[in-house]
């Protein structure tokens, strides 16, 4: 059930039952020669949609602009600063609580945004303590970042051994190729990537990682191998998420 596509008297019924809700962030962001400045938001768009189909639970609108400020170097990368991404976030929390949610699964796509959703986690306790809601207490958030997920990453490493690296990896320009096969680039590129430089600067992430890729090999990616790792998240974070909801995870 997705929320854009309800009406708010669909959702005042939904939240006489749950009051859970599932919330697809990424990025837009580049992602080495062949991989789509999208791929992090689209990753965790569909699969939070196989999660919610799974699990009979709404879905909210994807956040696609996350904190990618590295990746800035590269034309097309949008970002939004940490400050910046806390209040969006804690904004966001804040309109659904008010209408009764109070169980915020995040299904996340992009690494660099996790320090920043929990920084915005805390801050939405505070604010939602502020506001004298009667389930301010109940409210709890969570992420579920797909790309760490045991079998997703069990298969990565089956599939691509080293080659998965860090960043513009062929597991997740898979999945893209999966969802999006027209969208699929043939892009002839160097099979060995840098990899192990610290993450600082947009400037200086370019000079270490001139083509985007960190220790990756997304030439790799097929859309079935897409396919296998899509599915395994969405069994993986369905669970995670109705553990979450019955309050089996902290």
């Amino acid at each position: 059930m997705l929320l854009h596509l309800s009406t708010w008297a669909e959702v005042e019924t939904y939240l006489r039952q749950h009051q859970g809700i599932i919330i697809p962030i990424g990025s837009t962001e580049q992602h080495g020669p062949n991989g789509l400045i999208g791929t992090d938001a689209i990753c965790a768009d569909a699969i939070a949609k196989g999660v919610g189909d799974s699990t009979d639970a709404m879905v909210a609108p994807s956040i696609n602009v996350g904190m990618a400020l590295h990746h800035t170097g590269f034309p097309g990368t949008i970002s939004l600063r940490p400050s910046t991404m806390i209040l969006y976030i804690v904004d966001y929390l804040s309109s659904l609580a008010k209408a009764g949610f109070s169980h915020f699964y995040f299904i996340n796509g992009h690494g660099g945004n996790i320090s920043t959703l929990k920084a915005a986690f805390a801050e939405v306790y505070d604010r939602l303590a502020g506001l004298n809601l009667p389930h301010a207490a109940d409210v709890k958030c969570q992420i579920g970042n797909w790309f760490m997920c045991r079998s997703v990453y069990q298969l990565a490493k089956e599939l691509y051994g080293k080659k998965e690296g860090s960043h513009a990896t062929p597991s997740e320009v898979a999945v893209t190729q999966y969802i999006f096969p027209e969208a699929i680039k043939k892009v002839s590129f160097p099979e060995d990537a840098p990899s192990g430089f610290p993450i600082y600067g947009a400037a200086n992430f370019r000079s270490c990682y001139p083509d985007g890729r960190m220790g990756s090999n997304p030439a790799l990616a097929t859309p079935e191998h897409g396919k296998r790792l899509y599915d395994l998240a969405v069994k993986d974070l369905s669970n995670s998420y109705l553990e979450f909801i019955h309050g089996k995870q902290s």
